[in-house]
C-alpha cells in the first residue's frame, strides 16, 4: 500500500527539519560536534545499525533521552541491511533512517548522527554490493514499495539530511568518534581541515577526504597512531567493521563498535572527563545491548 500524501509530506518535512537541526546544533564546530561538560552529563556511542530494528529500539530504550535530559546519543550507519519487504525484496532500512531524523528533530541538541559510508553511497550513487546483491538498488526498491511515484522526492529529502550530518564528535578526554579512519595516513597523510572548512560535494567522491574518512579499513597501529596524532586524539572510536563480539580493539588506540547483529555493543562515557582517556578505560565501559 502506497503511503498517503499526508505521510509523505510529514517525512519530507521531518528530514528538512532534521537537516536544519544538524546545521544549527549548538555544539557544532565546522563539521564536528564538540561536546563539553557544559553540554550535558554523559554520552552513549553506538556502532553500525544497518536496518536492525531490534537493536535500534533497544538503543533508544537504553538512552531514554526523555528521562535523561543531559544525555547525548551518537548514532551511525543505519542504511542497507535488515528485513526486506516481501512484495519486492526492497530494503526496509529507510524506515530506520526516518526514525533517526525524527529523533534529531525531537532532541536537536543531543542526538548526533555522524556520516557513514553507506549513507555517503546514497548521496553519491557509489555502488555497494554484498552477498551478490546491490544494496543501493534494494534501498530504492524499498522506497518505491512505500512511496510509489513520490519515492524520488522522499529520497531527495533523505539526501539533504545526510549531507548535513557531521563527520564526527569530539569528547572531553581527547576522544574522537568518526565512522572510520583513512587508510595509509602514516604514509600519505590526511587533510584534517575537512573537519573545519565548508564541504564541497567533490569531497564526497572516491579517494577524496570525506570518502577516505568513512571508507578506510586500515587498522594497523601505525596508521591509527598517525590519525590520532593529526586529530589530537588519545582514543579513536569507530564503526564500519563487523564485530562478532559486538566490539573490537585492533590496536591500542582504537575501539570499533558494531550494533548490526545479535551481539551489539555501545559505550557510555561521562562528559566531565578532565584527563585523556586510555583505550583500556573506554573498553571497560563497553556494554552489550540486551
Amino acid at each position: 500500500m502506497i503511503a498517503t500524501f499526508e505521510y509523505i509530506e510529514q517525512i519530507v518535512a521531518t528530514c528538512r527539519n532534521a537537516a536544519r537541526a544538524n546545521e544549527e546544533t549548538p555544539a557544532r564546530r565546522g563539521n564536528l560536534i564538540v561536546l563539553t561538560p557544559e553540554d550535558g552529563s554523559d554520552v552513549i556511542i553506538t556502532g553500525d545499525i544497518h536496518g536492525n530494528r531490534r537493536n535500534f529500539n533497544l538503543i533508544r530504550r537504553v538512552a531514554a533521552l526523555d528521562k535523561n535530559p543531559k544525555r547525548h546519543l551518537i548514532l551511525q550507519e543505519v542504511c542497507h541491511g535488515g528485513p526486506t519487504y516481501p512484495a519486492n525484496a526492497g530494503c526496509m532500512s529507510h524506515t530506520v533512517l526516518e526514525d533517526v531524523a525524527k529523533l534529531k528533530v525531537q532532541y536537536p541538541d543531543r542526538v548526533h548522527f555522524i556520516l557513514g559510508n553507506h549513507e555517503l553511497s546514497e548521496v553519491t550513487d557509489y555502488p555497494i554490493q554484498k552477498n551478490k546483491q546491490m544494496l543501493n538498488l534494494l534501498f530504492r526498491l524499498g522506497l518505491q514499495h512505500v512511496y510509489g511515484p513520490a519515492a524520488d522526492r522522499v529520497r531527495e529529502s533523505y539526501l539533504a539530511f545526510i549531507k548535513s550530518c557531521p563527520l564526527g564528535v569530539r569528547l572531553p578526554g581527547d576522544l574522537l568518534v568518526t565512522h572510520s579512519l583513512p587508510e595509509a595516513v602514516d604514509r600519505q597523510g590526511f587533510d584534517v581541515t575537512v573537519f573545519h572548512r565548508p564541504l564541497d560535494m567533490v569531497e564526497f567522491l572516491e579517494h577524496k577526504s570525506v570518502f577516505r574518512l568513512v571508507w578506510g579499513r586500515d587498522y594497523r597501529r601505525e596508521n591509527a597512531m598517525a590519525f590520532a596524532r593529526l586529530t589530537q586524539a588519545a582514543v579513536l572510536v569507530h564503526g564500519h567493521e563487523p564485530c562478532p563480539q559486538g566490539f573490537a580493539t585492533p590496536n591500542d588506540v582504537q575501539l570499533i563498535l558494531d550494533c548490526s547483529s545479535d551481539k551489539a555493543a555501545y559505550v557510555m562515557l561521562p562528559l566531565d572527563r578532565q584527563t585523556p582517556w586510555t583505550l583500556d578505560e573506554v573498553v571497560a565501559r563497553v556494554q552489550l545491548l540486551a
